[in-house]
Protein backbone atom coordinates (compact mmCIF):
# COMPACT_ATOMS: atom_id res chain seq x y z
CA UNK A 1 0.00 0.00 0.00
CA UNK A 2 1.50 3.39 -0.81
CA UNK A 3 1.30 6.07 1.69
CA UNK A 4 3.89 8.44 0.71
CA UNK A 5 6.23 9.75 3.54
CA UNK A 6 6.03 13.49 2.74
CA UNK A 7 2.28 14.00 2.96
CA UNK A 8 0.32 14.04 6.26
CA UNK A 9 -2.77 12.30 7.43
CA UNK A 10 -5.59 12.53 9.75
CA UNK A 11 -7.41 10.08 11.99
CA UNK A 12 -10.75 9.95 9.29
CA UNK A 13 -7.95 9.03 6.37
CA UNK A 14 -7.49 12.28 4.73
CA UNK A 15 -3.96 13.24 3.00
CA UNK A 16 -2.92 16.88 3.40
CA UNK A 17 0.16 18.18 1.19
CA UNK A 18 1.35 21.67 2.39
CA UNK A 19 2.40 23.87 -0.56
CA UNK A 20 3.28 27.41 1.38
CA UNK A 21 -0.03 28.55 2.64
CA UNK A 22 -2.05 26.37 0.90
CA UNK A 23 -2.60 22.35 1.73
CA UNK A 24 -3.67 20.39 -0.73
CA UNK A 25 -6.62 17.82 0.72
CA UNK A 26 -7.35 14.24 -0.91
CA UNK A 27 -8.54 10.77 0.61
CA UNK A 28 -5.67 7.87 1.45
CA UNK A 29 -5.56 4.98 -1.05
CA UNK A 30 -6.54 3.05 2.00
CA UNK A 31 -9.81 5.18 2.72
CA UNK A 32 -10.38 4.58 -1.12
CA UNK A 33 -9.80 1.37 -1.29
CA UNK A 34 -12.19 0.61 1.64
CA UNK A 35 -14.63 2.63 0.28
CA UNK A 36 -14.62 0.62 -3.08
CA UNK A 37 -15.68 2.12 -6.46
CA UNK A 38 -15.96 5.54 -6.37
CA UNK A 39 -18.91 6.96 -8.23
CA UNK A 40 -19.25 10.66 -6.83
CA UNK A 41 -17.21 13.47 -5.35
CA UNK A 42 -19.51 16.29 -4.28
CA UNK A 43 -18.01 19.48 -2.65
CA UNK A 44 -20.41 22.14 -1.89
CA UNK A 45 -18.03 24.22 0.76
CA UNK A 46 -15.87 26.36 -2.20
CA UNK A 47 -15.25 29.61 -1.25
CA UNK A 48 -16.43 28.99 2.32
CA UNK A 49 -14.26 28.74 5.40
CA UNK A 50 -14.31 26.23 7.70
CA UNK A 51 -12.99 25.20 11.10
CA UNK A 52 -10.75 22.28 11.63
CA UNK A 53 -12.92 18.79 11.70
CA UNK A 54 -16.06 20.33 9.73
CA UNK A 55 -17.41 18.29 7.02
CA UNK A 56 -16.05 19.92 3.73
CA UNK A 57 -17.89 17.61 1.15
CA UNK A 58 -18.81 14.41 0.71
CA UNK A 59 -17.67 10.69 -1.65
CA UNK A 60 -20.07 8.35 -2.85
CA UNK A 61 -19.03 4.85 -3.59
CA UNK A 62 -21.06 2.08 -4.97
CA UNK A 63 -21.95 0.95 -1.67
CA UNK A 64 -21.86 3.86 1.01
CA UNK A 65 -21.52 7.61 1.62
CA UNK A 66 -18.47 9.18 3.76
CA UNK A 67 -18.35 12.51 4.99
CA UNK A 68 -14.96 14.56 4.42
CA UNK A 69 -13.13 16.81 7.06
CA UNK A 70 -11.20 19.50 7.44
CA UNK A 71 -7.87 19.03 8.37
CA UNK A 72 -7.14 22.28 9.22
CA UNK A 73 -8.89 25.60 9.14
CA UNK A 74 -9.20 27.65 6.48
CA UNK A 75 -10.78 28.78 3.13
CA UNK A 76 -11.84 25.61 0.66
CA UNK A 77 -10.13 27.84 -2.55
CA UNK A 78 -10.57 25.08 -5.24
CA UNK A 79 -12.38 21.99 -6.18
CA UNK A 80 -10.63 19.62 -8.15
CA UNK A 81 -13.53 20.00 -11.02
CA UNK A 82 -12.23 17.11 -12.50
CA UNK A 83 -13.75 14.68 -10.62
CA UNK A 84 -17.24 15.95 -11.62
CA UNK A 85 -17.06 13.48 -14.61
CA UNK A 86 -14.10 11.33 -13.28
CA UNK A 87 -15.01 10.39 -9.70
CA UNK A 88 -12.90 6.99 -10.44
CA UNK A 89 -9.84 9.00 -10.41
CA UNK A 90 -9.59 8.84 -6.38
CA UNK A 91 -9.22 5.18 -6.86
CA UNK A 92 -6.53 5.09 -9.48
CA UNK A 93 -4.86 8.01 -8.39
CA UNK A 94 -5.43 9.05 -4.75
CA UNK A 95 -2.49 10.89 -4.18
CA UNK A 96 -2.10 12.91 -7.21
CA UNK A 97 -4.77 13.48 -9.81
CA UNK A 98 -7.35 12.02 -7.54
CA UNK A 99 -7.05 15.18 -4.96
CA UNK A 100 -9.97 16.66 -3.92
CA UNK A 101 -9.78 20.18 -2.53
CA UNK A 102 -7.28 23.13 -1.95
CA UNK A 103 -7.54 25.25 1.19
CA UNK A 104 -5.46 28.19 2.33
CA UNK A 105 -5.36 27.18 6.13
CA UNK A 106 -5.56 30.01 8.39
CA UNK A 107 -3.90 28.13 11.83
CA UNK A 108 -0.74 26.99 10.54
CA UNK A 109 -0.10 25.67 15.03
CA UNK A 110 -2.60 23.11 13.47
CA UNK A 111 -0.12 21.12 11.36
CA UNK A 112 1.14 19.75 14.26
CA UNK A 113 -2.04 18.14 14.73
CA UNK A 114 -1.64 15.75 11.41
CA UNK A 115 0.13 12.18 11.30
CA UNK A 116 3.53 11.06 9.98
CA UNK A 117 3.51 8.60 7.39
CA UNK A 118 4.82 6.00 10.41
CA UNK A 119 1.84 6.95 13.17
CA UNK A 120 -1.09 6.63 10.38
CA UNK A 121 0.74 3.18 9.15
CA UNK A 122 0.06 2.08 13.12
CA UNK A 123 -3.46 3.67 12.25
CA UNK A 124 -4.23 1.19 9.81
CA UNK A 125 -2.83 -1.41 10.90
CA UNK A 126 0.28 -1.44 7.82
Amino acid sequence: MNIPEELKYTKDHEWVKIEGDIAVIGITEFAAGELGDIVYVEVETEGETLAKDEVFGSIEAVKTVSDLFMPLSGEVVEFNEELESSPETVNSDAYGEGWIVKIKFSDASQLEDLLSQATYKDQIGA
